[in-house]
C-alpha cells in the first residue's frame, strides 16, 4: 500500500439509483453504463448517452481503487490514534495529499458510505442484468471478498431482461450476493404500456416479476399513477392492480407520474396535448389500485412526487422505504388517501 499519485484513484460512479439507496448511504459500483432500451417517453435518464457494458476487470478495478482509498484512511487514523475509524480528521489528511479528489463525483459517496458501515451497495446503472452470469458472478465474488462489511447488494432490472435470463442464472446472481431488485412496471396495462414505448408487455412484467421472486430476490415494483392520464385512468388502475396481484412483490413503490424535460411527454404537456390529472383525480386513480390490490406486499410513497397534503397541511402518506404492509394496514391507507380526496374536493383546494 503506497501513497499513490491522484491518477490510481480514478472510478466511475454513475448519477441514478433509487431514493431507498441514498438514503441507506449505499456504495455505487457501475455495472453498465446508461440504458440498453432508453426508448420510454417519460423518461429523462441516459437519453443523451449510449449504452455500454463495462468489462468486469474495469469494475474489479474501481472497487480495488475505493478499497485502496478506505485502507489510506484507514492507515492514516491509525496513525492519528483513532483506531482505524473512518473521521473528518483522516479523511482530511488523506484529501491533502490527494487533492484532485475533492472534484471527484463518487468520492463523497465513497466516504460516506465508509462512515455509515459500508453495510449496502447499488449496482449501477439501468439494467445490470444484462451482464454476462458468469461476469457479474465474477463482480460480485470480489465486491463481497472486498468488503465483508456487506449485507446487501441491489440493482435496477428490467422485467423483459429478467423474463429472459434462465432461472439457474438468475438463482446463480443471486446465490453470489445480489439481494433486491428495483423493476420499473409503471403500468400493467397493455395499451400504455404501448403508447409510453415501455418495451415490455404486461405477460414479460408477469414473467420477470414471478422469476425474480422465485430466484430469491427480494423485489421492488414500481408504478407510475397518472401516467395516462385521464384517457387511460381507469384501464391504468385496474391492469396496474391485477398485474401487482400476480406478481406480489415484496414492496410497490408509487412514482407519480410527473412530465420531465427532455422526453416527449415533456412536449406534449408543453403543448397542452396531456390530459394530466388533478392532485385529487391522482389520488381517485389510486385509490381504485389499492382497492383492487390483494397482495401481501409493502405500498410505499418514498418519492417527493407523492406530494399530496392532509388537512392540517402536512403530507398525506409517509416517505418511509417500508411503506404501509398489505393487507394488515390496507384498510388505514384507504382512510389516509380518501382523507386526501375530501382535503382535494373543497374549493379552496386546486
Amino acid at each position: 500500500m503506497q501513497d499513490s499519485p491522484l491518477e490510481t484513484y480514478e472510478f466511475e460512479t454513475g448519477m441514478y439509483r433509487p431514493p431507498s439507496e441514498g438514503g441507506s448511504a449505499s456504495l455505487l459500483v457501475r455495472l453498465t453504463r446508461n440504458c440498453p432500451w432508453n426508448h420510454c417517453t417519460f423518461c429523462a435518464m441516459y437519453k443523451s448517452e449510449k449504452f455500454e457494458l463495462r468489462k468486469p476487470e474495469d469494475i474489479i478495478q474501481d472497487i480495488n481503487v475505493m478499497n485502496d482509498i478506505y485502507l489510506q484512511i484507514k492507515k492514516i487514523s491509525i496513525k492519528l490514534g483513532q483506531e482505524g475509524q473512518i473521521t473528518n480528521q483522516a479523511v482530511g489528511e488523506f484529501i491533502k495529499k490527494a487533492p484532485g479528489l475533492y472534484f471527484h463525483p463518487g468520492i463523497s459517496m465513497l466516504l460516506t458510505w465508509l462512515a455509515s458501515g459500508g453495510k449496502t451497495v447499488f449496482l449501477q446503472d439501468a439494467d445490470s442484468l444484462i451482464m454476462k452470469t458468469d461476469h457479474m458472478i465474477q463482480v460480485l465474488n470480489h465486491l463481497k471478498t472486498t468488503f465483508p462489511t456487506i449485507e446487501r447488494i441491489t440493482s435496477y432490472g428490467r422485467s423483459r431482461t429478467i423474463a429472459r435470463k434462465p432461472a439457474a442464472d438468475l438463482e446463480k446472481i443471486r446465490k453470489a450476493g445480489l439481494d433486491r431488485l428495483h423493476i420499473g412496471l409503471e403500468t400493467g396495462d397493455a395499451a400504455l404500456l404501448k403508447k409510453i414505448k415501455k418495451g415490455a408487455t404486461p405477460e414479460d412484467h408477469v414473467k420477470g416479476g414471478k422469476k425474480a421472486m422465485e430466484a430469491g430476490f427480494q423485489v421492488s415494483e414500481y408504478w407510475m399513477p397518472g401516467l395516462g392520464g385521464k384517457t387511460f385512468s381507469k384501464d391504468h388502475a385496474a391492469n396496474t392492480a391485477r398485474i401487482l396481484n400476480l406478481i406480489n412483490p415484496h414492496y410497490i413503490r408509487s412514482r407519480p407520474f410527473t412530465p420531465r424535460p427532455g422526453t416527449i411527454l415533456h412536449e406534449k404537456a408543453s403543448r397542452n396535448e396531456l390530459d394530466r390529472l388533478t392532485p385529487k383525480e391522482q389520488l381517485l386513480e389510486i385509490k381504485q389500485t389499492l382497492k383492487d390490490l390483494d397482495v401481501t406486499s409493502k405500498v410505499c410513497f418514498d418519492h417527493a412526487g407523492n406530494f399530496w397534503s392532509a388537512p392540517n397541511g402536512q403530507l398525506l402518506l409517509t416517505h418511509d422505504y417500508e411503506g404501509y404492509q398489505f393487507p394488515k394496514e390496507k384498510e388505514n391507507l384507504m382512510a389516509l388517501i380518501q382523507k386526501g380526496i375530501d382535503h382535494y374536493s373543497s374549493p379552496f383546494i386546486s
